[in-house]
């Protein structure tokens, strides 16, 4: 599994949520407690997106915006449109905070459309009524500090412009979206990833954008070879030279490589993958200190309890049941600074280092 599908695979808490908005004009939405992250593409029309504390950004036909935002953000017709609604705890509320009326969908999983929709749950635009917007919208329910390294690939905002890869992949997912069958739900969770990784890849090669370095590194082939192997089986007993012989180099050279383009050496970033694993398995809650450590690659809790502290500042035990006091923080050490700790580690029972 390559690195991006795994970072995907286990930051989602459950399939991502697809839906469709057919509106004419005026027409705008606030979404105010927006999941971790939403992928909202124009069919057909325009609109304007802002998030919260920011500009207003202009959607055409076929532009993707992967919204990271955590204050909430509008989509509307034009910037000068104020919403007609506000989504809040999965529910339509008007403006003033009532709730809003409710009205049948007028096809599966789609909102708006009313007499402008065919029996089948055609699109608008399809039956050519001028002016419409048509609009896909999939929330994504990411949890835990994988979700973090995932998110870090964006900023709040990012838009996609339209392409000839992602309009297959949007025509597609809009088409199905509007089914009812069996397995749906299977197939638009699919779809979604498919119109995620491909808007990803797409907004990581643009001149504004500023993938974090072992991103970059994928483009290796042998350093994104390593960061796959590493990502497939973190609790394995790696070593600089194993890693080097798996991706035919010598020892030094893939040392110095893998420091250069991924910004640590590679087995700080193997104990930087392996806490962050440790993390998300004991927030959990279902698994003894013991258990996460050996999932990780540590044969002793011990050695696996210092070296979580000193990347999270609190014990295992604190995080999995975290007390008034206890609070979130980022890994105390600078990435791309002295780690004796990764051979510290591997003389404490973690594996082997050189």
């Amino acid at each position: 599994m390559d690195v991006l599908t795994d970072l995907l695979h286990r930051a989602r808490a459950q399939n991502a949520l697809v839906r469709r908005l057919i509106r004419r004009p005026p027409w705008g939405v606030t979404y105010a407690d927006a999941p971790p992250l939403t992928v909202a593409a124009t069919l057909g029309g325009h609109a304007a997106i802002r998030v919260a504390g920011g500009a207003p950004t202009r959607l055409a036909a076929g532009d993707i915006a992967l919204i990271t935002a955590p204050g909430g953000y509008t989509i509307a017709d034009d910037p000068a449109t104020s919403p007609e609604f506000v989504i809040r705890d999965g529910r339509k509320h008007l403006p003033t905070g009532a709730p809003a009326p409710v009205r049948p969908m007028p096809a599966p999983r789609t909102y708006g459309g009313g007499a402008g929709m065919s029996p089948n749950g055609a699109d608008v635009e399809e039956i050519g009524m001028p002016g419409v917007t048509v609009m896909l919208r999939g929330a994504y329910e990411l949890h835990g500090d994988v979700a973090a390294r995932l998110l870090g690939l964006l900023p709040p905002l990012a838009v996609v412009p339209a392409g000839p890869r992602t309009r297959t992949a949007l025509d597609l997912l809009s088409a199905e979206a509007a089914r009812d069958e069996p397995g749906q739900d299977a197939i638009l969770a699919r779809l979604l990833d498919l119109v995620l990784v491909i808007a990803l890849r797409a907004w990581c090669t643009r001149p504004e954008a500023t993938p974090p370095a072992w991103y970059r590194a994928l483009g290796d082939p042998a350093i994104g070879e390593a960061l796959r192997l590493l990502h497939e089986d973190p609790a394995h007993r790696w070593t600089v030279a194993a890693l080097a012989a798996k991706v035919g180099m010598s020892r030094a050279a893939f040392a110095r490589r893998f420091a250069d383009l991924v910004g640590r050496p590679p087995l700080g970033y193997l104990t930087d993958w392996r806490m962050t694993l440790a993390a998300d398995l004991l927030r959990d809650g279902r698994h003894s200190v013991a258990a996460v450590a050996r999932r990780v690659g540590y044969q002793d809790p011990f050695a696996f309890s210092v070296a979580f502290r000193r990347a999270r500042g609190h014990t295992p035990s604190a995080w999995r049941d975290p007390g008034p006091d206890t609070r979130r923080g980022p890994a105390l050490e600078t990435p791309g600074g002295p780690e004796p700790e990764a051979a510290q580690d591997a003389v404490r029972g973690h594996g082997r280092g050189e």
